[in-house]
């Protein structure tokens, strides 16, 4: 439960200082189109930050591998979903966005197995 509030910090962090970066440190230096795709990557990370701090708090009151699967499937999502667009984005390398659908899939995965658990469970 622990480590993902705390991955979940980590992740809140890491958002709001990426979407600062992406807004003052990104502005004029990328397309249109790559900054829409960086904010997209910092919403989806934010997004399930709060997948991943919901997670470890109910973890904290009903300790059931669903709800631990379910978290580490948020975490791949971000890793995947977002870094990949973090790179794609300044780079334009195709090979990185290519990966983003496997952390969208993760990310379905996870909100799949939340689900599941929260009915199961609570």
């Amino acid at each position: 439960m622990k480590l993902f509030l705390i991955i979940g910090v980590i992740n809140g962090f890491l958002a709001v200082a990426l979407g600062a970066f992406g807004t003052h440190g990104l502005e004029g230096k990328l397309s249109e189109k790559a900054i829409k795709t960086w904010e997209k990557a910092v919403t989806y990370q934010m997004f399930h930050t709060m997948a991943i701090l919901v997670t470890g708090l109910l973890l904290n009151k009903f300790q059931t591998p669903s709800f631990v699967i379910a978290g580490w499937f948020f975490v791949v999502g971000i890793i995947l979903f977002s870094g990949s667009l973090y790179i794609y984005a300044p780079t334009g390398i195709k090979t990185f966005a290519m990966i983003t659908p496997l952390g969208g899939l993760a990310f379905l995965i996870g909100w799949v197995l939340l689900g599941y658990a929260i009915i199961k469970f609570i």
